[in-house]
């Protein structure tokens, strides 16, 4: 065996919005990879439209830096709890991880998680205390809850002994004391090549890669990620490709080309040696999880075994009397074929077919996970329908149902403290801890089945005036906690398919919150706005004003309208009911009932 002493591999991790990003983005800078002149935008590593709007990472991303000798390979990594999947599968890539802690905020709930995965895959590791110039950071009590935390995970001696690094990632400083920061990261880098192994492989053994990330380029097709673990990998060498979970399916392919990175570029070369990340294009069928090895071993790498799903929602064609108006890809087939190409790079996303061939099950880990789906999806042109997101029952030995339970931690104004308990006691919220934290803040630590978390986090906006902050973490699965009602309001229904008209606007605005404007198209069924009371109410919004000798139509003009309420994706995914659905389009999303009659409506309800 020999080690690599010129490469380190190592990713990024964090919870969200704690600079890992950021963190990166200073690295490269300080390496040198870009023009004196160049303009370089912020977080230049979130390349992804929605990850620039959003300020989040959704996808793990490579890039590699020279710091003397070494190359250092980085790899950055989502921080939302959602996107765990990309976390887990890219740690079996790297030999180190460097934790990023908010010097304000201290380890969150996603800390834990992305840490856990680390320790367990026995991944030495540095935590860099981040933000330090923060007015009202704290660095010495993040230290001790970091290390309180490695203890809770079970961590061993040598993961207790992991080396601080204190840092301004946004200012591109860092040092060993939180009062005595650089004017660089250099204390890192020397932290990095100190402390992070080298990779250590048989350099002239059968050569074997595990593919951790699928890539797409338009010109060469799939792009495998991973790094060498044995021998040597060279362009036009002919492969084994084979995976762990089904070894018996294998097939012969060609190594078309062979990428090494460079900074923020993927630069073509002939051959790498074991240690180094690089990508592999010309295997069209190349799947995450797959080992490329050598025709006569076919030994498949062992793969990171993903958390489950946790949520379900079911996708389906468009069928609304406006369906096929704005979206290219309208069929059922365009629709399977687009779901089936997610799982290819998704790797915590489970699609099943059902008993309607329009309709597919669609389950992952978080309401984020799946709307970030149906986001990307919206923006690539296809229409469809989502349902209410359900939660994933389990059984255990005895046959009884289990539920996920999800830890919640919120940090909130003492003055909003009574409505936030309340609402999460009335959703089987029970509350295990709470700590003084921040000044005015209190911290709010609650265990609470997933199902009532669907539908809270506006309802959580509303209550704290936008001053709480709310986080969460999947805990375990525990027996069912009874029914909970979430939702105490109705909807009001367009009576007829037609225009809305500021008359009939202006006199359904007293039932409740309107969501669309005067000139808008509706149809039978679409929901227009919220009821302030429970039950739903049937709106003629296209009614107008009936024209006479003594009345003019005109005198619509002077009616004044409330503004109706805009909400994302995300916030009409939490409002809908069991009985109604989501129209996603690329340019409108709408809410209807599923059944768009009246009538039958009111007989379904009468059965």
């Amino acid at each position: 065996m020999s080690s690599r002493n010129d490469i380190r591999n190592v990713a990024i991790i964090a919870h969200v919005d704690h600079g890992k990003t950021t963190l990166v983005d200073s690295l490269l800078k300080q390496s040198n990879i870009f023009r004196q002149n160049q303009e370089v935008n912020e977080r230049v590593m979130d390349s992804n439209d929605l990850e620039r709007e959003r300020g989040i990472t959704i996808l793990s991303k490579n890039t590699a830096v020279m710091y003397g000798d070494t190359k250092i390979n980085i790899v950055d990594t989502p921080g939302h709890a959602d996107f765990g999947g990309e976390v887990e599968r890219i740690l079996k890539m790297v030999d180190g991880v460097v934790l990023v802690v908010d010097a304000f905020e201290g380890p969150m709930p996603q800390t834990k998680f992305v840490l856990k995965k680390a320790l367990e895959l026995e991944l030495p590791a540095i935590i860099c205390v981040n933000k330090v110039d923060r007015p009202e950071a704290r660095p010495a009590e993040v230290v001790d809850e970091v290390l309180e935390l490695f203890m809770e995970l079970d961590a061993n001696e040598i993961q207790l002994d992991s080396p601080f690094i204190f840092a301004s990632a946004r200012a591109g400083q860092a040092g060993l004391e939180p009062d005595q920061l650089k004017e660089n990261m250099h204390d890192l880098f020397e932290k990095i090549v100190e402390h992070i192994p080298a990779p250590v492989g048989d350099l002239d053994g059968t050569p074997q890669i595990l593919i951790s990330t699928i890539d797409y380029n338009e010109y060469v097709g799939r792009i495998g990620v991973g790094k060498v673990q044995r021998g040597t990998i060279k362009t036009g060498n002919e492969m084994y490709v084979v995976n762990y979970a089904d070894p018996e399916i294998g097939y012969k392919a060609r190594i078309g080309k062979v990428y090494d990175y460079i900074g923020l570029n993927r630069v073509e070369v002939e051959s790498a040696n074991v240690g180094n990340i690089i990508a592999i294009a010309g295997i069209e069928n190349i799947n995450i999880g797959d080992t490329i090895t050598d025709l006569t071993t076919k030994e498949a790498l062992p793969f990171v075994k993903i958390s489950e799903p946790t949520i379900a929602m079911t996708f389906s064609i468009n069928d609304s009397p406006f369906a096929g108006r704005e979206g290219k890809f309208v069929t059922s087939r365009q629709l399977r074929d687009r779901l089936m190409k997610e799982l290819k790079t998704n790797v915590a996303l489970r699609v099943e077919e059902t008993d309607t061939a329009d309709t597919f099950k669609v389950s992952g880990r978080g309401e984020l996970h799946l709307t970030i789906l149906m986001e990307t999806m919206r923006r690539e042109g296809y229409e469809f329908q989502v349902s209410k997101p359900e939660v994933l029952f389990k059984k255990d030995e005895k046959g009884n149902r289990l539920e996920p339970i999800e830890r919640v931690i919120i940090d909130v104004p003492n003055d909003f403290m009574g409505p936030v308990m309340e609402k999460l006691g009335s959703r089987k919220g029970e509350m295990v801890n709470m700590t003084q934290s921040k000044g005015t803040y209190v911290r709010l630590e609650f265990l609470i089945p997933t199902r009532g978390l669907i539908g809270y986090r506006s309802e959580f906006m509303t209550d704290t005036k936008g001053n709480g902050i709310l986080n969460t973490l999947f805990e375990n699965y525990e027996p069912y906690k009874g029914d909970i009602i979430t939702r105490n309001i109705g909807s009001l229904v367009a009576w007829e398919t037609g225009v809305a008209v500021a008359y009939g606007l202006f006199n359904a605005q007293d039932r409740g919150i309107l969501f669309i404007d005067a000139g808008q198209d509706v149809y039978q069924g679409m929901i227009v706005g919220q009821n302030a009371k429970a039950g739903d109410i049937d709106v003629n919004i296209c009614k107008r004003k009936q024209v006479t000798n003594m009345r003019a139509s005109g005198t619509d003009e002077s009616l004044k309208l409330s503004p109706p309420k805009r909400m994302s994706l995300e916030e009409t995914i939490e409002f809908i009911e069991d009985d109604e659905l989501v129209e996603i389009t690329p340019k409108s999303i709408r809410i209807r009932k599923k059944i768009l009659d009246k009538n039958m409506r009111a007989k379904n309800r009468n059965k």
